[in-house]
């Protein structure tokens, strides 16, 4: 993998169409190039370092499970080829090679489709409360980071600045109309599953994830990221046991170390600590290796 931490592109001759958390996204006309950068974002506030290596991990990920997944639902992905690419984007080879796709131009659903098979989050935080997730009632008697009696789904709405908050069926039914819904909560815990169950053979536990679907062409794909460190808890299985907070290979980390910090969780982030960095990249790396050989 390449050395260096890249926050930024800036690519003068292709049209830049947004400027998200971690990826750039630029129209290409036909078709988006997504770029995944080092950025990192915790509590819905980039931070002002990065992560090495993050960016490459995030694509080649993602590029695993699109392929593992795909008799489920089909994906955005055209190709991470970058010989492959539009003439006026390979002339940045060297900033997109490892870290970009070239996808398809769906229009994606607005809302977050986030599947649960462990107790943890925001979820646990909420069924302390209510003994329920989303309007899911749950058995009472559950700990942290317990395993669900089954797979739940459990939708968000999206949110450009801010944080994504958490609806029932009911809402997300008003968002995005039943039919739409059957078919996404069906996709969603379908992929979830076969996921998770592939992961437990490698000693990764998928406690939740986050997926985010389009439509093409009037079908339902699969877009952005998949079943990353930053879309997903992912736990190591050995060691497991309910009732307490788990290690883990995300950026979960760094969430932890910025609760030690007097932040209130608002622009601008606090300077992250170097060993934090470190460990938090050879996490990332750790999970790509475990998961995927590479």
């Amino acid at each position: 993998m390449s050395e260096g931490i890249l926050l930024q592109t800036n690519f003068p001759d292709l049209k830049l169409l947004r400027r998200g958390k971690v990826r750039d996204v630029y129209d290409l006309g036909e078709s988006l190039l997504i770029v995944a950068t080092d950025r990192i974002s915790c509590f819905d506030v980039v931070l002002g370092c990065g992560i090495p290596h993050k960016g490459e991990v995030l694509t080649k990920i993602s590029l695993f499970w699109f392929d593992y997944l795909k008799d489920i639902c089909e994906n955005h992905l055209l190709t991470a080829d970058v010989a492959a690419y539009p003439p006026q984007a390979r002339k940045y080879q060297d900033v997109l090679r490892g870290r970009s796709m070239l996808v398809k131009k769906a229009e994606p659903l607005a809302i977050e489709c986030i599947v649960r098979g462990f107790l943890s989050g925001s979820g646990w935080k909420e069924y302390r409360k209510t003994q329920s997730v989303c309007g899911i009632k749950l058995p009472g008697g559950l700990k942290e980071s317990e395993k669900l009696p089954r797979t739940i789904f459990t939708p968000s709405t999206k949110a450009d600045v801010g944080h994504d908050i958490n609806v029932d069926e009911a809402g997300a039914v008003r968002i995005i109309g039943p039919e739409a819904f059957a078919e996404v909560r069906a996709k969603a815990v379908a992929l979830y599953e076969k996921a998770a169950a592939y992961a437990q053979t490698k000693g990764i536990i998928i406690a939740d994830t986050k997926f985010e679907f389009g439509r093409f062409r009037g079908k339902l794909i699969l877009i952005d990221e998949v079943l990353t460190p930053d879309s997903s808890r992912f736990w190591p299985k050995e060691g497991y046991g309910p009732g307490r907070p788990q290690p883990s290979f995300d950026k979960q980390f760094v969430r932890d170390y910025l609760e030690t910090l007097s932040w209130d969780k608002t622009p601008p982030a606090p300077a992250v600590a170097a060993d934090v960095i470190e460990k938090t990249s050879k996490k990332y790396l750790h999970a790509l290796k475990v998961l995927t050989g590479l």
